[in-house]
C-alpha cells in the first residue's frame, strides 16, 4: 500500500514537471517564430519582447531542475524513473538554449532593422525557422508520446535543416559579391541562419534523449550532418 502510495505520489510529480517542460518549448517555439517576424517586419518592439520573454524561459529551467532535484532526492526513484527524470533536465538544458538563440535573432533583427534590406533574405530566414520549430514541436511531442519511430524521424530530418542553412549561406555570399553594401546584412543575416540551425541540433538532441528513455541506449550512428560552409563562427 505505502509503495504504491509513493509510485503514485512520484508519477503525479513527474507529471506535473512534464508539463512545465511542454510549457518551456511552447514559449521557445513562440520565441522563435515571433523573433524570425520582427526581422521580416522589422519591428522592433516584437523584437523586444523576445528578448524580455527569454527571462521566462530561463525561471522554467530553474523551475524543472529544483523540481527534478526535489523528485530525486524525496522519491528515491528506481533506475527507470531515475532516467526519466535527467531526460527531462537534459531536454530543459536544450530548450533554454534554443531560447537563447531565439534571443539573439532578436537582438540583431533590431540591427538589421537599421541596415539596408536584404532582398528575400528574411523570408529565407523566416522558412528556415518554420522548419525547425516544427522539429522541435515533433521531438516533444515524441517525448510526451514516448514515440521513438518519430523520434527517430526528427533525428533525420537534422540533414534537411543542414541543406536549407547551406543553401541561405551560398544566397548571402551571392549577395555579398553582388554589392559590398550588403556585407554587413549579410554577416549580421549568417549569424542569424546559424542560431537557427543550431536550435535543429537541440531539436535532434531532445529527439535522441526520447530515443535514450524509451530504449535505455542513445542511437549508435552519428547524426546525419552537412554542411559545406566551412566558415565562420556563429557565438551571440
Amino acid at each position: 500500500m505505502n509503495s504504491a502510495h509513493i509510485a503514485t505520489a512520484f508519477d503525479r510529480d513527474l507529471e506535473s514537471t512534464q508539463a512545465l517542460v511542454v510549457r518551456m518549448g511552447g514559449l521557445v517555439e513562440a520565441a522563435l517564430l515571433d523573433a524570425a517576424e520582427a526581422l521580416e517586419a522589422r519591428d522592433d518592439d516584437l523584437a523586444q519582447r523576445v528578448r524580455v520573454g527569454d527571462t521566462a524561459i530561463d525561471a522554467l529551467e530553474d523551475q524543472i531542475n529544483s523540481e527534478c532535484a526535489r523528485l530525486i532526492a524525496l522519491r528515491g526513484p528506481t533506475a527507470g524513473d531515475l532516467r526519466t527524470v535527467l531526460t527531462v533536465m537534459k531536454i530543459a538544458a536544450a530548450l533554454e538554449r534554443a531560447g537563447d538563440y531565439a534571443k539573439n535573432l532578436a537582438k540583431r533583427a533590431v540591427v538589421l532593422g537599421q541596415m539596408p534590406q536584404v532582398p528575400g533574405a528574411a523570408g529565407s530566414i523566416r522558412r528556415l525557422a518554420k522548419a525547425v520549430v516544427q522539429m522541435l514541436a515533433d521531438a516533444l511531442d515524441a517525448y510526451i508520446r514516448r514515440d521513438v519511430k518519430l523520434a527517430e524521424d526528427v533525428r533525420m530530418r537534422d540533414r534537411d535543416i543542414d541543406q536549407m542553412y547551406n543553401s541561405i549561406f551560398r544566397e548571402f555570399l551571392t549577395h555579398m559579391m553582388e554589392d559590398p553594401r550588403n556585407i554587413g546584412p549579410c554577416m549580421h543575416l549568417h549569424f542569424i541562419a546559424k542560431n537557427i540551425e543550431r536550435v535543429g541540433d537541440h531539436a535532434t538532441a531532445v529527439a535522441e534523449q526520447v530515443i535514450y528513455l524509451v530504449t535505455g541506449s542513445l542511437p549508435e550512428e552519428a547524426r546525419p550532418k552537412v554542411d559545406s560552409t566551412g566558415v565562420m563562427s556563429a557565438r551571440g
